[in-house]
């Protein structure tokens, strides 16, 4: 069996900036420290940061008085910062700061006057927390129809946002609905939206035309993973979603010669490994990279953090790309 990695995979720079906070609070202020919600989508992280002395969390009414706490990648509401604030707590902010960047741009819209929609997931904790970012009522879509449903008016002032997991392709029909509908609508440019969803969804498309079947490592809960493999099955491949290799099923490869494996953004390497690892005991395996963007942008962590004493040298740095 043939196994052809995509490439970029895996995780992001807002990712591993989001990690890196968890572990550099660890050793700088020890066991435990609080996380409300996952830092990232995949519960192999949170198990070996919970291991190290994190404790995750629903709400901060968990967090005891006093006690460090880290917000998550996804980012939180307004209300949870100034709960935060009222109880004394003292706050790391791991969001992502592509994402705090489309809270800004909300911000801004909102400031001119204009309706914000924002396209993105309904329940996702990265919406909830954009949605409590921006300061006005904002009205969620996820579809044409949901935008052909809108109520408003066709000549009111309108800005749309984006969730950072959803990449150019997600968005362009929806964002080419709210133009036919609204005379009057504002956007970030294309070139705005998160380049690492862009490029590891591009990547699994470059996969999909050479391989037979298509792998994704990533969680359940992953947005971005879960959209990888619809491009899978969108492509006309069968196409399956694995935590890990123990999730691998020896059924799925009958009669298959060439295999694609790509990892989401949230997802360490050591579980495209386990892979890897999992397909060899069915048989002999070569493993290849197809040609692919290298990402090379570093997101920089808090101040209070860049010069924490650190256990580990060297440290994991964040590689990513605006391309």
């Amino acid at each position: 069996m043939e196994v052809i990695l995509a490439k970029p995979r895996g995780f992001c720079a807002g990712v591993v900036r989001a990690i890196d906070i968890v572990e550099r609070a660890l050793e700088r202020y020890g066991a435990p420290v609080y996380v409300r919600h996952e830092i990232v989508h995949n519960r192999h992280v949170v198990e070996k940061l919970r291991r190290k002395g994190a404790i995750f969390v629903d709400e901060l009414s968990e967090v005891p008085d006093g006690a460090r706490t880290i917000f998550s990648a996804h980012g939180v509401s307004r209300t949870v910062e100034r709960e935060a604030a009222a109880r004394g707590l003292p706050v790391i902010d791991a969001t992502c700061p592509l994402v705090t960047k489309v809270h800004i741009q909300g911000r801004r819209y909102a400031g001119q006057g204009r309706t914000i929609v924002l396209i993105g997931h309904e329940g996702h904790a990265e919406v909830e927390g954009t949605i409590g970012q921006v300061g006005v009522p904002v009205h969620l879509v996820s579809s044409e129809a949901e935008v052909a449903a809108l109520p408003i008016d066709a000549h009111a002032p309108v800005a749309y946002i984006t969730q950072t997991t959803l990449s150019v392709d997600d968005t362009r029909g929806i964002i080419a609905a709210l133009e036919a509908r609204f005379t009057d609508l504002a956007g970030p440019a294309t070139t705005e939206i998160c380049y690492a969803t862009q490029n590891r969804q591009s990547a699994v498309r470059d996969l999909c035309r050479v391989v037979d079947l298509l792998l994704v490592v990533g969680a359940e809960n992953s947005s971005n993973s879960n959209r990888l493999r619809e491009i899978g099955v969108d492509e006309g491949l069968p196409s399956y979603l694995v935590a890990d290799g123990d999730a691998i099923d020896p059924a799925w490869f009958a009669g298959v010669a060439t295999v694609g494996l790509t990892a989401g953004a949230s997802a360490p390497d050591e579980l495209v490994e386990s892979v890897i690892a999992a397909l060899r005991r069915l048989g002999p395996v070569t493993v290849s990279e197809l040609d692919g963007i290298e990402e090379k942008v570093e997101f920089s962590l808090p101040i209070e953090l860049r010069h924490a004493p650190t256990a580990e040298t060297p440290r994991v740095r964040a590689r990513a790309s605006a391309a």
